[in-house]
């Protein structure tokens, strides 16, 4: 049997690529990523406060609070029939985080409860009518186990479930900005327990999922068109207020000078058959 050998110009050629390996390995190592829960820092103790970060620098911020309704079977008292029940519960804050950064895709996993919870927010970029580039919510996930006593009594056939959105496009905001809004935002999920309904409800959110320019610093906020319209709201009155008192001050203020004019002017008898007379 032949000794197996390499030439030279054989292994001058396997040079660059073990050399192109050792970098891709490298450009892993250096490019990890890690998520930090920053929830002590909100005064608010229903508001939570995820980061992801890439070589120790902000890629990713997540401030909201969010509510679940999540319905799901038990037996009835007859020991036959299903019926329906409703588990209402909130996302805790010291959930545990992960997630990844790209330049048009970025994601985060946030679970709790030994993984018996875990919901999942996609990102994406994309450029709409006349050029304007754009990131939104492209997707969420949401697995959670109905053998969780906590939230989920007396289940029927516990197990694990994952609801997921179709076609979704939700928080739709201009690139380089944070998505800042305190209305509640609701999303529908579909459950693969037999298509039930999951309820994911958002509030108090502010997220950039793209372009944070500071680390830990949110980039400039777009508000949300329900923020925008309940402001306007509550400022119309105090405007038409203003408008009518400016109204009833020149009104006022006309009738005055009215009365001084009047006033000045000489009176003049309304009978003059008296002059007649003389």
């Amino acid at each position: 049997m032949g000794r197996l050998g390499f030439s030279t110009t054989e292994s001058a050629r396997l040079l660059p690529l073990s050399v192109l390996g050792v970098l891709l390995a490298l450009s892993v190592v250096l490019a990890e990523q890690e998520g930090e829960n920053l929830s002590g820092l909100s005064n608010n103790p229903d508001k939570a406060i995820f980061a992801v970060r890439e070589n120790s620098t902000t890629c990713l911020m997540v401030e909201f609070a969010v509510k679940f309704l999540v319905p799901y079977d038990v037996l009835a008292l007859n020991g036959i029939d299903l019926i329906t029940e409703q588990a209402s519960f909130t996302l805790p804050r010291n959930a545990e985080i992960e997630g990844k950064c790209g330049s048009t895709e970025s994601e985060i996993h946030i679970s709790w409860k030994n993984n018996a919870y875990t919901l999942r927010i996609y990102f994406s970029k994309e450029f709409r009518d006349k050029g304007i580039e754009v990131w939104k919510i492209s997707r969420v996930q949401f697995v959670y186990d109905t053998s969780e006593t906590s939230h989920f009594i007396n289940a029927y056939n516990p197990g694990k479930h994952t609801a997921s959105t179709h076609r979704l496009s939700a928080l739709v905001t201009p690139a380089g900005h944070s998505y800042l809004c305190t209305a509640q935002q609701t999303l529908t999920l579909i459950s693969s327990d037999h298509q039930k309904g999951v309820t994911v409800s958002m509030y108090d959110i502010q997220i950039q999922p793209f372009d944070i320019a500071s680390d830990f610093m949110f980039s400039e906020p777009y508000k949300c068109i329900t923020d925008q319209r309940e402001r306007l709201e509550e400022t119309l009155p105090l405007v038409l207020g203003l408008i009518l008192a400016l109204i009833i001050v020149i009104t006022l203020t006309v009738y005055h000078f009215h009365l001084k004019l009047t006033a000045s002017q000489p009176q003049l008898p309304r009978d003059r058959s008296m002059y007649k007379n003389m």
